[in-house]
């Protein structure tokens, strides 16, 4: 159930992205907040992927951290719990790796297309 509903959020974050990224930056003030200002469109896409993936990063590290917890906790040699506790540590991990990628590949496509754009 749970990750069927975190599914669904991460789905209709990528599908609101292209949207939030061609709005207009300073709607409402909202632009000074986040850090974004009055700043080009290029900077602006930056910034929110930076905020997306920095929580993406918090989320993955409070599990990693949970499935800790519940790691040694375990109490009485109850194998199941442990093993679940395994796989959420793993899947975390997993996750972790995926979103440092997702940064790295974000860095790569901006840096190469303002290279070759002549930015």
């Amino acid at each position: 159930m749970k990750t069927k509903i975190v599914g669904y959020a991460l789905s209709t974050l990528i599908v609101l992205l292209p949207c939030i990224a061609s709005a207009q930056v300073n709607v409402g003030g909202y632009g000074s907040t986040f850090g974004i200002g009055t700043a080009d469109l290029e900077s602006a896409v930056i910034t929110v992927v930076q905020w997306v993936l920095g929580f993406l990063a918090l989320i993955a590290v409070i599990m990693i951290i949970y499935g800790g917890f519940i790691l040694l906790t375990v109490g009485g040699g109850n194998a199941e719990r442990a093993a679940s506790s395994k796989k959420i540590i793993i899947a975390a991990v997993i996750g972790l790796v995926v979103v440092l990628l997702a940064w790295a590949i974000v860095t790569f496509v901006v840096g190469t297309t303002s290279n070759v754009a002549g930015g």
